[in-house]
């Protein structure tokens, strides 16, 4: 067994580490034996030295392995799963897990809470009244055997090394770094014991990597450790340059999934996303011949009620509302102020800072810069604008959802602050840029 220092050494001068010291390195971060300064060392180490494909799966299995490994063999059909790497309004797992479910997979979905610009799929369930999303093992596999899916929250045993080390990245500006990146996803979709995954990278304003070619290459590393660690994992690049929702904020958006699952309202480019994921999680699973066989079945789940019917069951089995589906205003809270924001002048989208859009939710309480921090789940923003929409007197950039009249200008002003507004109509970017599997990496 060496030193500690010996193996950050290693690294920090470049060298390619064994297996043994990743694993000795890890099994330190979780237990504490390593300290703090030293965790901090090996991620900056890492930052600035990389690691091969080999250190990669190596560390992603060393950190899986640090807690509890789900199994869900006892299952009739495979275990599914899709993460996003965080956008606004990106409430695609809500529908997908149930239109998945409807198909024939099973979804233990474990999901996170947002942080900055981005939502997360955790704090939208918080708005829904007696929804448990910490349940113990014990209701979650019973739930996903019956419902055949269930979205929770991350135990504290699932890739405890994980957390320890991402909160020591969060203060020591090592978060933006492939490896520990993917090793940090990774690690708990492998502890949840998928047979499959489906990736949703984001590039563009608001995605966590703007840049496509560094959004390229996090997909390019989250498919080759995913597989090289023995998970099957497709990635699809999905374009974050505007919203994907006309809606942001955790009720809203859970609001906004209800109306896709009943087909009240199916926005296309919302609609696409979820379908491609969905049909991928198919394909994965072996649940479908090819990709068009797949899309057909998600559409069809959607379609006929299945996928709502899915959904509707999920919720009141983790002790939400039984009737969501067909009373959300009754159950989901909603903010006093409802105003829409208007343009200083008549013109269509240019460009859209989604960032921007994002901040603006959290300037009005639904989103947060601390872990820390409490979220209003009523608050937010409905009916943006897309890009190449027309604005004026008569069509605001958005309806802000605010507690107070503070929290609404502050809102009003990133929310005009975001918009780009002209003449004519400007180019989009392909919805779906790219689909990265396996086979196309070698």
């Amino acid at each position: 067994m060496k030193l500690t220092q010996e193996i950050i050494a290693a690294k920090r001068d470049g060298g390619e580490l064994p297996d043994a010291d990743i694993r000795q390195i890890v099994a330190g971060i979780a237990d504490h034996s390593v300290s703090e300064g030293q965790a901090a060392a090996f991620a900056m180490a890492v930052f600035f030295r990389d690691m091969t494909v080999k250190e990669r799966v190596a560390l992603t299995l060393s950190m899986r392995d640090s807690g509890t490994v789900l199994n869900w063999d006892d299952l009739p059909g495979p275990a599914l799963d899709k993460h996003s790497t965080g956008g606004v309004g990106d409430t695609v797992s809500l529908p997908l897990a149930a239109a998945v479910a409807a198909c024939g997979g099973y979804v233990p979905m474990i999901s996170g809470r947002g942080l900055g610009h981005t939502g997360g799929t955790l704090d939208k369930l918080d708005s829904v009244p007696g929804y448990v999303t910490q349940p113990d093992n014990d209701l979650f596999r019973k739930v996903v055997r019956s419902e055949g899916c269930a979205i929770i929250g991350q135990t504290a045993d699932l890739a405890p090394a994980d957390k320890r080390l991402y909160a020591i990245r969060d203060v020591t500006a090592t978060v933006e770094t492939i490896p520990l990146i993917t090793a940090s996803i990774l690690s708990k979709k492998l502890a949840a014991g998928l047979h499959g995954l489906a990736m949703d990278v984001k590039y563009g304003s608001g995605a966590f990597l703007p840049d496509y070619a560094k959004a390229r290459a996090l997909a390019d590393a989250l498919v080759g450790v995913a597989n090289g660690a023995g998970l099957p994992t497709t990635a699809l690049m999905t374009d974050m340059d505007e919203p994907l929702a006309s809606a942001a904020g955790n009720a809203l958006e859970v609001a906004y999934a209800v109306d896709h699952l009943t087909g009240k309202r199916r926005e296309p480019r919302f609609h696409e996303v979820t379908v491609a994921l969905a049909a991928e999680m198919l394909l994965l699973g072996r649940l479908a011949a090819d990709i068009d066989e797949a899309r057909a079945k998600i559409e069809a789940a959607f379609a006929s009620g299945a996928a709502a019917e899915r959904f509707a069951r999920m919720i009141a089995a983790l002790g939400g509302p039984a009737d969501l589906l067909e009373r959300p205003d009754k159950h989901l809270a909603a903010a006093p102020i409802a105003r829409p924001v208007f343009t200083a002048s008549a013109g269509t989208i240019q460009s859209i800072d989604t960032r921007g859009v994002g901040q603006a939710v959290v300037a009005l309480g639904g989103g947060r810069t601390r872990p820390q921090d409490a979220i209003d789940h009523a608050v937010g923003i409905v009916a943006l604008a897309e890009l190449g929409g027309a604005v004026g007197p008569d069509r605001p950039l958005g309806i802000v959802h605010a507690r107070d009249e503070a929290g609404f200008a502050r809102a009003e002003a990133r929310l005009r602050d975001a918009y780009r507004v002209g003449e004519g109509i400007p180019q989009r970017g392909r919805l779906i840029a790219e689909r990265i599997t396996e086979s196309s990496q070698r």
